[in-house]
């Protein structure tokens, strides 16, 4: 079976419609003629965006099928939030808010959600200045950003107040969630990546300083 197919995108999603698999087809073709001129990804995996990107965010839709209010931070090329926004367009009411500082990437941003519709928006600020601009999220996500200490720092007035977090981790997660507890105590549930054999996705919940 080919990656770049509907029956791949449901192993890593769950239920989601030939239209919607057809959408992030054409958003990959559009990912891929940005990421020439401003690097969205490394290079290194820009040949792959469908398994090493695509799907990788993809999965989060599984593992939490009926959030509707999200929040990815440090969006980048849209991975995971560009994404889930295509997953939750299929979800009545949802939306996500996608918070990106450089200025290239949130015009990247921008110009997706516009060509496809998507339930997003883009916040164009640094993420510490971005809490009072969000309305509280149910989900907050984060990949290839930070450590997870650090992640918890930018995201606290989130998860405090009820947010739960699925950050994308890689085969060093236990050090950092060793590093975590010094400062806060959480919830934790260690979902093994469908991408990944190394990777997890860490869903945080019940968020407490120490």
């Amino acid at each position: 079976m080919s990656s770049l197919s509907l029956e791949s995108l449901k192993v890593a999603a769950g239920p989601v419609s030939r239209e919607t698999f057809d959408r992030l087809v054409a958003f990959e073709e559009m990912f891929q003629k940005w990421n020439r001129s401003i690097n969205l990804v490394a290079q290194s995996t820009a040949a792959d965006v469908w398994q090493r990107h695509i799907l990788d965010s993809a999965q989060l839709a599984r593992i939490e099928p009926n959030a509707t209010r999200w929040v990815d931070i440090g969006s980048g090329g849209g991975f995971p939030g560009l994404v889930m926004a295509f997953l939750l367009a299929e979800r009545p009411g949802a939306s996500i808010d996608l918070v990106e500082s450089n200025r290239k990437k949130a015009s990247f941003l921008q110009t997706v959600i516009g060509q496809f519709s998507l339930p997003a928006r883009v916040v164009a600020r640094r993420i510490e200045d971005s809490h009072a601009l969000v309305s509280t999220p149910q989900i907050v996500t984060a990949r290839a950003l930070a450590s997870l200490s650090v992640l918890l720092d930018l995201t606290a007035p989130w998860l405090t107040s009820g947010a739960r977090g699925l950050f994308h981790k890689g085969r060093d997660y236990r050090a950092e969630v060793q590093e975590s507890i010094n400062r806060w105590a959480f919830d934790l549930v260690e979902h093994p990546s469908v991408t990944d054999p190394h990777g997890v996705i860490l869903e945080l919940s019940d968020i407490r300083p120490v």
